[in-house]
Formats: C-alpha cells, sequence, structure tokens
C-alpha cells in the first residue's frame, strides 16, 4: 500500500496542497486564504489536506508525513510561526505544526518558510536540477529568497535569503516591515495594490480595481494585474516597471555579492507574468552588474504554483 507525503503552500492568497507518492504528484487542492483569522487558516490547511488526499485516492491513514511553507519567522524544532504579516493571524505567534497535526490523528508535520521549501522544490525537482549555487525570488503577496549554495540550503540563523527586505531606495516607499525602500514595498503584489489605491485616491484613472471586481476577486491577485497590462491600464504598467527595475537592482546587488550561476524568479506574480517579465527583470539586472559578461541563467519555475507545495512535501521527507 502507498504511503502519502502532503506538502502544503501557505500564502497570502491561497493555500495549495499536494498528496505525493514516490515522486509523483497523485492529488492536489487549492483554496483562497481565509482573511478571518488564524484559526480559520489553520482550518483551510487541514482541508486542503484532506481534499488533496482525496483526490489521490488515499485515505488518512495512508499519511506519513505532512510538511508546510508559510510566510514569516519560523521555529522549525517547535514549527510555531511568527511575524507573517501577510497571513491573517499570523502577526503573532502561531504554533502551526501542532494545530495541525492534532485534526490529522496527529501525524509529523514539519513546517519552514514558504520560500525556502519552494527553491527546495525547484533545486530537487524542478528548473534548478542542475545547478549546486542557486538563488530563488519568489515575487507574490510579498517577496522572498532562498539560496542553494555548494548544493546545500542555506538557513543562516534565521533569515537568509529575505532579499524582499533588502533596501532599493532608501528613505522610499513604506514597506509592510516598518522600513522604507525594501524590495517587497515596489514588487510584492500587495504593496503594488496599496500603491494603486493611493493613487486612484489622488485623483488618477486606473481600471484594475473594476477588472478585480468583474473577475470576483476581493484584492487584486496575479491575475487581475496580468490583465490591466493587457488592458495597458498606464497606473498598473508603471507599478510594474517599478517592480522590474527594483528586481533588478536587489538581483544584481545579489549576484554581485554571491557570483550565482542561476537565478529562478518565481510566485504567484513571476509565475503569471512568465517568460517576458524575466527578460525584463535581466535586462534590468544586466545594467547593474559588476561582471556582466557572465551573467547567471535566468530562469521560470518548472513546477510553478506548485513549487512551494512540492517543495514542502519534500522537506517532511516525501
Amino acid at each position: 500500500m502507498a504511503t502519502y507525503t502532503v506538502g502544503v503552500d501557505v500564502g497570502g492568497t491561497k493555500i495549495q496542497s499536494v498528496a505525493i507518492a514516490g515522486q509523483k504528484v497523485a492529488g492536489s487542492a487549492r483554496v483562497e486564504t481565509p482573511t478571518t483569522g488564524s484559526a480559520d487558516v489553520v482550518k483551510a490547511i487541514v482541508g486542503t489536506v484532506r481534499d488533496a488526499l482525496t483526490e489521490a485516492k488515499a485515505e488518512e491513514t495512508d499519511l506519513s508525513a505532512i510538511g508546510i511553507g508559510t510566510p514569516g519567522e519560523v521555529d522549525s524544532a517547535t514549527g510555531e510561526v511568527s511575524r507573517a504579516a501577510n497571513v491573517p493571524g499570523f502577526e503573532e505567534a502561531v504554533p502551526l505544526g501542532s494545530l495541525v497535526s492534532e485534526q490529522l490523528r496527529g501525524v509529523r508535520v514539519v513546517v519552514d518558510n514558504d520560500v525556502r521549501v519552494a527553491i527546495v522544490g525547484e533545486f530537487t525537482r524542478g528548473a534548478g536540477r542542475p545547478y549546486r549555487n542557486l538563488l530563488g525570488v519568489f515575487v507574490g503577496t510579498g517577496v522572498g529568497g532562498g539560496l542553494i549554495l555548494e548544493g546545500q540550503l542555506r538557513r543562516g540563523r534565521g533569515s537568509a535569503g529575505e532579499i524582499g527586505h533588502t533596501v532599493v531606495k532608501p528613505g522610499g516607499r513604506k514597506c509592510r516591515c516598518g522600513r522604507q525602500g525594501c524590495l517587497e514595498a515596489y514588487a510584492g503584489r500587495q504593496s503594488i495594490e496599496q500603491e494603486a489605491r493611493r493613487r486612484q485616491a489622488e485623483g488618477e484613472k486606473t481600471d484594475l480595481f473594476e477588472i478585480m471586481e468583474k473577475r470576483g476577486r476581493d484584492r487584486v491577485t496575479s491575475s487581475v494585474i496580468e490583465k490591466a497590462l493587457e488592458h495597458k491600464d498606464h497606473v498598473t504598467v508603471e507599478l510594474i516597471d517599478e517592480a522590474v527595475e527594483a528586481l533588478g537592482i536587489a538581483l544584481a546587488n545579489a549576484q554581485n555579492l554571491l557570483d550565482m550561476e542561476a537565478i529562478i524568479v518565481g510566485g504567484g506574480l513571476g509565475d503569471r507574468l512568465g517568460r517576458p517579465f524575466v527578460d525584463r527583470v535581466t535586462a534590468a539586472m544586466t545594467t547593474h552588474l559588476f561582471i556582466a559578461d557572465k551573467p547567471p541563467a535566468m530562469l521560470t519555475t518548472e513546477l510553478q504554483d506548485l513549487s512551494g507545495a512540492v517543495g514542502a512535501a519534500v522537506t517532511a521527507g516525501g
């Protein structure tokens, strides 16, 4: 009888789970992230675990372990999550691992940072397989990064890879972390929405929120941004131009420091906008490289929006 590992990717807009048997994704489930607090987020996580197993035609008794990737500061020893400003209710400490385990027959739960598990997914089973030195930058609700150095995930003292909070414009736009000028304040989907609302309130015309409402969304998702770009909405175009330039600066600084073999750009917005977006970021980065004739390979994700969930499963032993 097959045993299954379930990987869960918790984001600011969606929760994605996959049930893995061997190296095969046998089932998956996805829901919008609840905006009503940590208890409902935990309930949604448990629900997607069960739904992914159901799609795989498996039972809870077939479940060997769960891996969860979540934003924020993670104590991997205890499964506690805190400072996850992009997930409702996770700003304060939440014992996520134990809460999920209690509802699923006491199964072992491994919790790690969402971007770290995403880069593990791409390194082991995605676009990063040919490389031993790899930077993953995931542009979604926020902006996170993960580092593979000499074939090993770099954890540092817990915050290695936090490229979203490197400063690209001193004294610039305020970030949700409380500081100013962070990359995330220019390239994170949530920050893009906030800036678009500010500009609209000051009288600039934008169709972004009309598109959002027509698509039945209560927030500006990556697909809404993509549609607004197709409509050539000038506010959205300008904000994505700013995101591209900010990413170019941040990635060039990382490359000048680390001399990586490859950089993968993913996340909800990165995956949605795809190769053309990565090519624009590459052009913006190249102008700031110290050694421009030896650039890193610039890659899109192979696993796309399953990078985090697959990586979470791998982290848990799947």
